[in-house]
């Protein structure tokens, strides 16, 4: 059975909006390429869906190589398909699409994003890890991940990158706000 693994990069005062802050150098670099290597597919939200294949589609490189062919399975109530960028709709309620793609898939299914679908799927017992790629900066204001829920987790591993990036790994405990 596949696992959903829901990944994201935030800054040390947790903001998930991509700006300046963003690092990616190395070995850190390595390791986040390394997390979609062999997976069973992308579970994407809408609008992660819309920014990534907007910018993802028109470029070459290594992330390119990587994301480019990976099968994706996106949510949404307003798109139909077909879609682009290898990419398939989730019919019906993404929770129920989840939980069939986790029968069904060979590898796990990397959710990218920490917004409304990944609520909706943690409120429904459908996450197994939660991965922070916490970078070394302090930005202000923006989305914090999971905005306005309530979720007690229990560390796996942290691994500290040169760049100061720092990888920790979670697992969901108990109910949502438990």
């Amino acid at each position: 059975m596949a696992r959903v693994i829901n990944t994201t990069t935030m800054t040390v005062d947790a903001l998930t909006d991509v700006a300046d802050w963003f690092v990616s150098e190395c070995e850190q670099q390595e390791a986040a390429q390394e997390q979609f290597v062999g997976i069973g597919g992308m579970m994407l939200g809408r609008k992660t869906f819309e920014g990534l294949a907007g910018y993802w589609m028109q470029e070459e490189g290594d992330w390119a190589d990587l994301l480019n062919p990976l099968p994706k399975f996106v949510a949404s109530r307003t798109l139909q398909e077909p879609l682009d960028w290898n990419a398939t709709l989730v019919e019906g309620d993404a929770a129920d699409g989840v939980a069939r793609l986790k029968e069904t898939l060979d590898g796990d299914l990397i959710l990218v994003g920490c917004g409304e679908l990944a609520r909706h799927l943690l409120a429904h017992g459908l996450v197994d890890e939660i991965r922070f790629w916490l970078h070394p900066a302090v930005w202000g204001e923006g989305t914090r991940p999971y905005q306005g829920e309530q979720l007690r987790m229990r560390l796996l591993d942290s691994t500290s990158y040169d760049s100061g990036v720092v990888l920790l790994r979670y697992e969901p405990v108990g109910a949502p706000g438990a």
